[in-house]
């Protein structure tokens, strides 16, 4: 049942599309990179780490941004989809939780501290490479929220192994909890101010309005590359953890029946994120009014993204050989102008319920 293809209908997403005017040089610099960092032992590894598109998947998310420091997000992006591949969903960790925790906490450190370091593990001296660079573009607040925010998502991964190796299925409350953190959104986005050299004040940042939608755009973003991801899951038969094989298995539904239901609650979602975002939007510092439109162009940008890269269309994520572009597939027929409804109102869900409170700004 879990193994069941799922094709996904049309996206609901009323956000503008943007891309950084220079990112096919930034994917050009940051190949570079990762071709040096260590991480690519073989060809074949080198054409999947190209095959994520990273520097086209971060020019989306900050298509305004200078372009050096877009460069460095765009290798920690590279750097975080072969870190998901080799450590989180295939190999010695991939089941072993304990195991796994001692290694993402020795990363982790990795990225925290400052100055010379010695790492025999080349994930760990790749990520504290990157750190040097971000403590190089960006102030101490926003490197501390970068940092926070990538021990959350290693956190949120370990949970993720957990369940793997216990052979846990956890309930829909439950996954949408872990998924926020272990899908990775949460440093994604909390790189942004390092790569626009910005800084959006505390007391805006910290706010509940701010928190609700920035989690809601992690969760949105997370909830799609189910979707995206689920052929290429099946095949390497990983998909015991998304929200199709969560509702089939808690709410009894048919494959069907879960595709209309995921794509409900995450059109609910959306829309609570829009109609947040305006009442905000008037009242934002210009930082904050520039982070809350680049949240929307990373839910849009994470859509086109997926549509087109190897990592979900290649044959086993590498990149094609003769050309460095697949074929775009954001036709009209992949976008719709109308939200589904959900069967399960979302504020029952105490995880997110929330987000739905009159927030405070």
């Amino acid at each position: 049942m879990a193994d069941t293809a799922v094709e996904a209908p049309p996206f609901y997403c009323p956000i503008e599309s943007a891309i950084h005017p220079e990112a096919e040089e930034t994917e050009r610099r940051a190949l570079a990179w990762i071709g040096r960092s260590g991480l690519c032992r073989t060809e074949t590894e080198r054409a999947r780490h190209a095959g994520t598109r990273s520097a086209d998947f971060y020019a989306r998310f900050a298509p305004r941004a200078d372009p050096d420091r877009l460069w460095a997000a765009a290798c920690w992006v590279y750097w975080g989809f072969a870190f998901d591949d080799a450590r989180c969903d295939e190999g010695p960790f991939a089941a072993d939780p304990a195991a796994f925790a001692a290694m993402a906490f020795s990363v982790q450190r990795a990225l925290e501290v400052p100055g010379r370091l010695h790492c025999a593990d080349p994930y760990a001296a790749a990520l504290h490479e990157l750190g040097e660079l971000f403590r190089a573009a960006a102030g101490p607040v926003q490197n501390r929220r970068f940092q926070q925010a990538h021990r959350a998502w290693l956190t949120g991964v370990q949970w993720q192994i957990g369940n793997r190796a216990t052979g846990r299925v956890p309930d829909l409350d439950g996954y949408l909890s872990m998924r926020l953190h272990a899908a990775g959104g949460g440093p994604t986005y909390a790189l942004w101010e390092i790569a626009n050299g910005a800084y959006v004040p505390d007391r805006e940042m910290d706010s509940p309005a701010v928190r609700a939608l920035t989690e809601m755009a992690m969760m949105v973003a997370s909830l799609d590359n189910d979707h995206h991801s689920h052929v290429r899951e099946t095949t390497r038969r990983q998909t015991e953890q998304n929200i199709f094989t969560i509702l089939m298995t808690h709410h009894h539904y048919s494959p069907c029946q879960a595709v209309d239901e995921a794509v409900a609650l995450r059109d609910a979602v959306l829309e609570r994120f829009l109609s947040l975002r305006n009442r905000v939007v008037p009242r934002a510092s210009s930082p904050l009014r520039h982070y809350l439109t680049d949240l929307g162009h990373g839910i849009r940008g994470n859509i086109e993204w997926a549509l087109r890269v190897p990592r979900y269309l290649g044959a086993d994520g590498v990149v094609p050989a003769q050309s460095a572009r697949l074929p775009t597939r954001t036709a009209t027929s992949h976008w719709t102008d109308t939200p589904r409804t959900s069967r399960r109102d979302p504020r029952r869900l105490p995880s997110i319920a929330w987000w739905w409170n009159d927030l405070l700004f």
